[in-house]
């Protein structure tokens, strides 16, 4: 078994079950960043193996014996069949926890920087659009933990649309937008447990459209 071989299973196994490495790692119980790519190299340049307790976990959780997962590794596995034959590219993926730290986007709402993970999802015209990764319940029933929105900065926003907002605080928020003036935002939230809000257009760092959703 190689290194490569092991890591590449895992991502097939999220894949299969329309999941992000890290939200794989969240079904199955473990911290969300126990897959990324960071985590497969070591800060002195040595391969980092997953462990068997956390192979047995991810197995347990979607219900895949060890033989799909050993045919896998060894690529002897049939190739998952697609709902369709959209084209695919790799794309940069935060999740919501972290976009409102410093340093992963510009002034504008467009990703930069080099700490970002990536992603393969359908093709979209924008080409800085980026995947968001929910976490926790805020959004649900539209959204639930684990499922990955793609946000469009390009892409023209009007009432009705689901939207990522940044504040000038760094408050990373996915709501609908119920209406946008010369003045003000309003958004509504998409799970009624909690408030809508609004705020004044100088206090919004940036709003992108989600235009995509892995559910």
């Amino acid at each position: 078994m190689r290194h490569d071989d092991i890591w590449r299973a895992i991502d097939a196994l999220a894949a299969e079950h329309g999941l992000t490495a890290s939200g794989l790692a969240r079904k199955a119980g473990l911290d969300p960043t126990t897959f990324n790519r960071s985590k497969r190299i070591t800060g002195e340049g040595k391969p980092r193996w997953p462990s068997t307790e956390s192979v047995a976990k991810v197995l347990g959780a979607i219900g895949a014996p060890l033989e799909s997962f050993t045919a896998l590794v060894t690529g002897n596995a049939a190739a998952p069949r697609r709902a369709t034959a959209a084209p695919q590219r790799r794309i940069p993926l935060i999740g919501l926890a972290q976009a409102g730290a410093e340093g992963y986007f510009d002034d504008a709402g467009y990703p930069v920087g080099g700490s970002w993970d990536e992603i393969d999802l359908p093709s979209v015209a924008d080409p800085h659009a980026y995947a968001v990764e929910i976490s926790g319940d805020s959004m649900e029933p539209v959204y639930r933990d684990g499922d990955v929105v793609i946000v469009s900065p390009a892409a023209p926003t009007r009432r009705g649309d689901r939207v990522v907002v940044r504040s000038i605080e760094g408050e990373v928020l996915a709501k609908e937008l119920v209406r946008r003036s010369a003045r003000r935002i309003e958004l509504a939230s998409l799970n009624p447990a909690f408030p809508d809000r609004s705020f004044d257009i100088d206090e919004v760092t940036w709003i992108a459209r989600i235009i995509w959703a892995s559910q």
